[in-house]
C-alpha cells in the first residue's frame, strides 16, 4: 500500500510538472509571437519616420537652394553696380586713379621688400 501511495504521489508531481512545462511554453510562444508584432510595428514606424526625415531634408535642401540662388543673384548684381560706379569714377578722375593705383603700387613693394 505504501507503494502505491509514493506512486501516486509521483504521478501527480508529474503531472503538475508537465503542466507547468506546457504552461511556460505556452507563455514563450505568447512572448515570441508579441515580440514579432512589436518589431513588425517598430518597422513600420521607422520607415515612416525614415521617410518623414527625407521629405523634411529634401524641403530644406530645396530651400537652402533657392536662398542660394537668390544671394548670389544679389550679389551679382551689387558686383555690377560697384564696377559701374568704378568705371564713372575713373572717368570723371583718371590723375587721382593713376596716382592712387601707383602709391598702392609703392606700398605694397615696400611690403614685399620686408
Amino acid at each position: 500500500m505504501a507503494y502505491s501511495f509514493f506512486q501516486s504521489s509521483r504521478s501527480r508531481r508529474n503531472g503538475a510538472l508537465q503542466n507547468l512545462e506546457a504552461s511556460i511554453e505556452d507563455q514563450i510562444e505568447t512572448l515570441r509571437e508579441e515580440i514579432a508584432e512589436l518589431t513588425h510595428a517598430l518597422g513600420k514606424t521607422s520607415r515612416r519616420q525614415g521617410e518623414k526625415l527625407r521629405s523634411q531634408a529634401s524641403a530644406s535642401y530645396e530651400d537652402f537652394l533657392g536662398r542660394s540662388e537668390d544671394l548670389l543673384n544679389e550679389l551679382q548684381q551689387r558686383y555690377l553696380r560697384s564696377a559701374g560706379e568704378m568705371r564713372k569714377t575713373v572717368r570723371r578722375h583718371p590723375l587721382a586713379t593713376i596716382g592712387a593705383a601707383a602709391a598702392f603700387g609703392v606700398l605694397v613693394a615696400m611690403l614685399a621688400r620686408r
